[in-house]
């Protein structure tokens, strides 16, 4: 596996599936959750829906996969999942409005926002991003995807029992000054968590080498995490913690965010979870840590804003 610059001897847990783009195995089947899990007709699966009965035969023959596609399992910052962008002349103006449904329908008001902010400075707007609908969405068993630099999302109506927003996500900016990001807010919030330590606490959360930001497949509780113990502290730090998971997952719909917390909260808590922050990569050189994880046996949340913003979340739980 590649390795980031200095970074410690680690668990290997993905294989790379190309240069760009790294496979990443989603929760296994199991139970549904009934707290907080999107409803398969909310109005983001409802426009997948409208979209999928809109397509001509030729178009699904291109952005149309069986479920259980390999694609279906792969993340990066920065690929797509199909070769035709959305403002390609391959969609029709209602299927584009459409396709902004389902964006609004999986977002927050704010993070909607913020997204298309992120696509136009990264890659000139949403209309150079990627869709892909995976199964039928006339069934219980489908997903849609929309890929392209810093960001990868999901709608997927709960298809994939016990995982979070369907699966792995990504987002990022490509601004390298974490006042300038359109994400250097969730760093603020996470180094309070870390402003919060006594000197013990710090010298276990602070460490020098970092894993690859890809490497979020979920161990479940037979996994090694690094980092200080959120177990060990104090009720005040404990909401810091939760207050930042939060903060990472506020740009998406409140379902989905109730949902990611509710697998949290059924498995242990926060109380499960280690975090860590990592020497590396200082922006400002202003000891506020730019690159920090948070894991636990259902919860990867890896922020690298060094060079600039890439998110990894994956929330769920492993397969047995």
């Amino acid at each position: 596996m590649t390795r980031q610059p200095n970074a410690i001897d680690r668990r290997s847990f993905v294989r790379i599936a190309s240069a760009a783009t790294v496979a990443v195995p989603l929760a296994g089947s199991i139970a549904r959750f009934a707290h907080g899990a999107p409803a398969a007709r909310q109005p983001a699966e409802s426009a997948v829906g409208e979209l999928y009965a809109s397509l001509s035969e030729s178009q699904r023959g291109e952005i149309c996969f069986d479920f259980n596609h390999s694609k279906r399992s792969e993340i990066s910052a920065n690929w797509h999942v199909t070769k035709h962008k959305i403002g390609d002349t391959f969609y029709s103006d209602k299927q584009r409005d459409l396709i902004d449904r389902v964006i609004r329908g999986v977002t927050s008001e704010d993070g909607y926002e913020r997204f298309q902010r992120q696509m136009t400075s990264d890659h000139e707007g949403v209309h150079n991003y990627a869709i892909a609908i995976f199964g039928d969405p006339s069934t219980d068993q489908f997903q849609w995807e929309l890929t392209g630099r810093h960001l990868t999302m999901r709608a997927d109506g709960n298809s994939v029992p016990g995982a979070a927003f369907g699966g792995p996500l990504v987002y990022g900016h490509g601004v390298g000054n974490p006042k300038r990001s359109l994400f250097g807010y969730q760093t603020a919030v996470a180094n309070e968590v870390f402003k919060s330590l006594d000197a013990d606490q710090a010298k276990a959360a602070l460490l020098e080498g970092f894993p690859g930001e890809w490497e979020v497949e979920l161990q479940g509780s037979e996994g090694e995490f690094e980092g200080v113990a959120v177990a060990d502290l104090s009720g005040e730090q404990k909401q810091l913690v939760e207050q930042t998971l939060r903060t990472i997952i506020a740009p998406y719909r409140e379902t989905d965010v109730e949902e990611a917390m509710s697998i949290l909260n059924t498995n242990g808590g926060v109380d499960q979870l280690r975090m860590a922050f990592y020497q590396d990569e200082d922006l400002l050189n202003d000891k506020v840590w730019d690159l920090w994880r948070i894991e636990g046996p259902n919860l990867v949340c890896h922020f690298r804003g060094a060079p600039h913003v890439h998110a990894y979340i994956n929330i769920g739980v492993k397969k047995a």
